[in-house]
């Protein structure tokens, strides 16, 4: 009898540490990095891992709207975002992308300082860059 192969979950380099600098920003209470699949790259502390992987998926859906609308609107197939903003009652979501397939969500309080926080996620995008271009490559096992 042969037994199904356990599910193989998604190896995701945990990226938490770039959004520690945001969430010292007055009025912002969560951020996290996401990728355009809709996994959960790193979150703040506060969010629950359920909370965070919604959000995930979410943002990530909500991303290839912004695409499709803009590229409806513009008749450009390759339309790119360079910001996606929600108001509510409870405050605002910011997703700039940080990178390929990934994006940075931050959400804030209703009083928070839009500008300075768009600001400091491009600070924030920048390093991550960094960060990432400068990383060891992984080793792929041997090709022979």
């Amino acid at each position: 009898m042969n037994t199904p192969a356990p599910a193989r979950r998604r190896s995701i380099e945990d990226k938490s540490w770039v959004l520690a600098p945001l969430l010292e920003l007055p009025h912002v209470i969560h951020a996290a990095v996401i990728s355009g699949d809709g996994f959960i790259e790193g979150s703040s502390p506060g969010l629950q891992r359920d909370a965070a992987e919604g959000v995930a998926a979410m943002m990530s859906a909500l991303q290839g709207a912004g695409r499709a609308v803009t590229a409806a609107f513009t008749e450009q197939q390759d339309a790119r975002l360079r910001q996606t903003v929600i108001e509510s009652e409870e405050g605002w979501v910011f997703a700039i992308p940080a990178g390929e397939n990934t994006c940075l969500a931050v959400f804030a309080a209703p009083e928070v300082n839009m500008g300075v926080v768009a600001h400091h996620m491009q600070v924030q995008v920048s390093t991550l860059g960094a960060k990432v271009m400068n990383s060891p490559a992984r080793d792929l096992g041997n090709s022979a």
